[in-house]
């Protein structure tokens, strides 16, 4: 069963520099971060700050051509982790059809979140790869050793306060 969550922000990993969302169980204390480019990450970044822009981004052209073809999206969830990467469906509904698209997780999240569409993270993920905020995580099955001290060191540090203006 999935279990839904919000965005809880945005943050920059210190050493690589790379920007990653944060995910939280809703009603719940489970985190899951999720390292996403930069380009991904500015555009939630302004989905979350209520930002205009002239023109549309790609997430806003694609919430327009759902709309102008009568579809809706209803929900996003990311679905599984393989190989360090996760997976993510959006599930539209389209004359009460419902269409399931594969996507990356980055760019879920801005569409769910630019059609103000619920976010759900499947519970083997976030049971997996998810941490209860403030507590140290185990280090991923992959053997990843460097990775797995950098997320480990990002949880044990993490504070509502590097959010920065996408805060809570």
């Amino acid at each position: 069963m999935p279990v839904e969550v919000r965005v809880r922000g945005l943050i920059m990993e210190n050493q690589s520099k790379s920007p990653i969302v944060i995910l939280q169980e809703t009603g719940g204390e489970r985190v899951l971060p999720i390292w996403i480019g930069e380009a991904e990450a500015r555009a939630i970044g302004m989905i979350l700050a209520k930002e205009k822009l002239e023109r549309p981004l790609t997430h806003d052209l694609l919430g327009m051509i759902l709309k102008g073809l009568g579809a809706r999206v209803v929900s996003v969830t990311i679905t599984s982790l393989r190989e360090n990467t996760f997976f993510a469906e959006i599930h539209i509904d389209h004359d009460g059809k419902q269409v399931v698209v594969d996507a990356r997780p980055s760019d879920s999240l801005a569409i769910a979140l630019k059609a103000d569409a619920r976010i759900y993270v499947a519970e083997e993920v976030l049971s997996m790869s998810g941490h209860t905020a403030g507590t140290t995580p185990s280090p991923p099955k992959t053997g990843d050793k460097e990775k797995a001290a950098q997320l480990k060191k990002f949880l044990e540090e993490l504070d509502p306060r590097d959010f920065g203006k996408y805060g809570l």
